[in-house]
């Protein structure tokens, strides 16, 4: 019985970053009984495994936890001033703007987190609009349709081997958190109503019992 051993193949990391080994899925050792070994002697090709099939390897790609977190906040410092400077992501975000509203108004867009996928390939960009709901429509319409565009300015100013894929996510826990804000206040208003009308109503109690015991002719005068 013969062991031959696949060496194991290094080769720079799609991610960029980093380079990985590539190995075959299963085993890195294959055995070959004596028939096989007498039929296929001198016939093995390059790539191919014992029995004549392709070798098919995998990348086993897993950034530093460390490096994940540098390249996420990277991106949303990128991204966050592409929302201020270019052109061509404010008019997609505020449409207006290409016929002469205040660009400015792009701020109310604005990047509340970014997420990395560990292997570098897939940017989740959490994004927060202020707004109407036609506005928050039309802003979130507007940024995944350039999401190739913004993808490729990135990969300029990052200068990576390879950009991840953006994605772009409406967030709405601001709204949310918002909303129970006001809830919370508007309890708190309705109970502070509620403890000021019962301290009126004491008094005015207490101001009647006063009156129990005076005479209402007391004082006065009757001339016949």
């Amino acid at each position: 019985m013969t062991y031959l051993l696949y060496p194991p193949l290094i080769l720079p990391c799609p991610c960029g970053w980093r380079n990985h080994i590539l190995a075959p899925p299963s085993s890195t050792a294959t055995t070959m009984n004596p028939v096989q070994r007498r039929g296929l002697s001198g016939s093995v090709q390059p790539g191919q495994d014992f029995v004549g099939r392709s070798r098919s390897r995998s990348v086993r790609c897993m950034a530093n936890p460390r490096r994940v977190k540098m390249v996420a906040k990277q991106i949303q410092r990128e991204l966050s001033d592409m929302l201020l400077t270019d052109k061509v992501l404010q008019f997609a975000v505020l449409p207006e703007a290409s016929l002469g509203a205040d660009r400015y108004l792009s701020s109310l867009t604005t990047i509340s987190d970014v997420e990395v996928s560990s292997d570098l390939q897939v940017v989740k960009v959490y994004v927060s609009v202020f707004g109407d709901e036609r506005g928050k429509e039309v802003a979130m319409a507007g940024l995944k349709s350039k999401a190739k565009y913004v993808r490729s300015v990135l990969g300029r100013r990052m200068k990576l081997r390879l950009t991840p894929e953006i994605r772009f996510i409406e967030d709405e826990s601001f709204e949310r958190g918002s909303r129970v804000i006001a809830i919370l206040d508007k309890i708190k208003n309705e109970k502070s109503l509620e403890n000021q009308n019962g301290e009126l109503s004491d008094s005015s109690a207490h101001d009647d019992d006063n009156w129990d015991d005076v005479d209402p002719d007391e004082g006065i005068i009757y001339v016949d």
